[in-house]
């Protein structure tokens, strides 16, 4: 199908979360029109950032009020659109007949639009990589585009933990098929890793695993990552670029994923000892790395560092159709840092002879 022209006018389902308002703010300072959707037009909690951002003087960005879970939401915001950016998490990943039901409502919106000539749906790295056997990253160490989980495991259900990862891969599938099906239009999946930069509005430090954890070790808490999994990361401005690039690109088809990761990894407790090596201004008092893991996990902690040691992350086919260029994770880690202060008011503890930060 055709890209999206440049300046045309995309929808943004989750517009006002962490990922879904930078892609928001980066098609507006690309020239392009957006449909901003929001569960609350006037919960200005989480759409004053939204409001404030120039395109919505101009009426360049429009507001519109979307329940995700109620058929036919997105009918009337769809409708003259080019493109999709669908961004919007589900409110559960543990129902996959729900998970797919939302799928099948969006897309009718689609179809009925007459006009979205490409859907962008955000998927996630643990569509591709997060197995219910950890051995299987042995087995197939590299994480890349046509790598799925291993769906015949029988411990692969979301009531193991797996729920997320099976969601997405539903909705690659779902908007991929229907795509096919209808032929007008085609579905591009991107897979980020874990986000990580500057928030834009409060919420944010609240709405998102990464920033939180960050949030929380600012505050002197740094929490070991599940099964001792180093971040590897993306900074969601690089994201947001990728959602736009596919949206642009001619190189893409329908069905096709990619894995939206700048390939850098770093342990828990090197993000948190990031933070005072790369802000000494701060004085952040660096609090030790919590392990809250039963002895049954913590017993097998040199063997599952080694296990994600061993993978190999892989970023070239997003690089080469979207020019995006990913920033150093250094750069990302400080970006939040300083956004968590000055956006989201975070105090953070510091050592003794620094000034409180207020």
């Amino acid at each position: 199908m055709a890209p999206v022209p440049k300046g045309g006018l995309v929808a943004v389902t989750g517009a006002a979360g962490f990922i879904g308002g930078w892609v928001v703010r980066r098609l507006l300072e690309r020239g392009y029109r957006v449909r901003a959707c929001v569960r609350d037009v006037d919960d200005l909690r989480k759409t004053a950032f939204l409001k404030a951002l120039p395109g919505h003087a101009s009426g360049r960005l429009t507001l519109h009020a979307a329940d995700l879970d109620q058929d036919g939401c997105f009918d009337s915001i769809f409708a003259g659109c080019q493109g999709v950016c669908h961004v919007s998490h589900v409110s559960t990943y543990d129902d996959p007949a729900y998970v797919r039901r939302v799928c099948d409502h969006v897309i009718a919106s689609v179809n009925r639009s007459n006009s979205v000539n490409r859907v962008i749906v955000t998927s996630s790295i643990a569509a591709v990589m997060s197995e219910a056997d950890i051995n299987e990253l042995v087995r197939r160490p590299v994480i890349f585009e046509d790598r799925y989980p291993d769906e015949a495991n029988p411990k692969r259900r979301a009531d193991r933990g797996q729920g997320y990862s099976m969601g997405k891969v539903i909705a690659e599938r779902a908007f991929a098929e229907a795509a096919e099906s209808h032929g007008g239009w085609d579905a591009i999946g991107c897979c980020p890793g874990d986000n990580v930069g500057p928030i834009l509005s409060a919420h944010h430090k609240d709405s998102g695993p990464w920033q939180h954890f960050i949030e929380l070790m600012l505050i002197g808490r740094c929490v070991q990552n599940g099964a001792y999994r180093p971040w590897m990361t993306v900074d969601v401005r690089d994201d947001a670029d990728c959602h736009i690039g596919l949206l642009e690109s001619v190189a893409v088809k329908n069905g096709e994923r990619y894995v939206a990761c700048s390939t850098e990894r770093r342990n828990v407790e090197d993000v948190c000892a990031s933070i005072d090596r790369l802000l000494p201004e701060l004085g952040h008092d660096t609090p030790a790395v919590s392990d809250d893991f039963p002895e049954r996990i913590r017993a097998r902690e040199a063997e599952l560092r080694a296990i994600w040691a061993g993978t190999e992350l892989r970023n070239d086919r997003v690089r080469a159709v979207t020019g995006v260029r990913f920033r150093p994770l250094d750069d990302s880690i400080r970006d939040c840092v300083e956004s968590l202060l000055a956006v989201g008011g975070v105090r953070p503890k510091v050592k003794p002879g620094f000034p409180a930060r207020v």
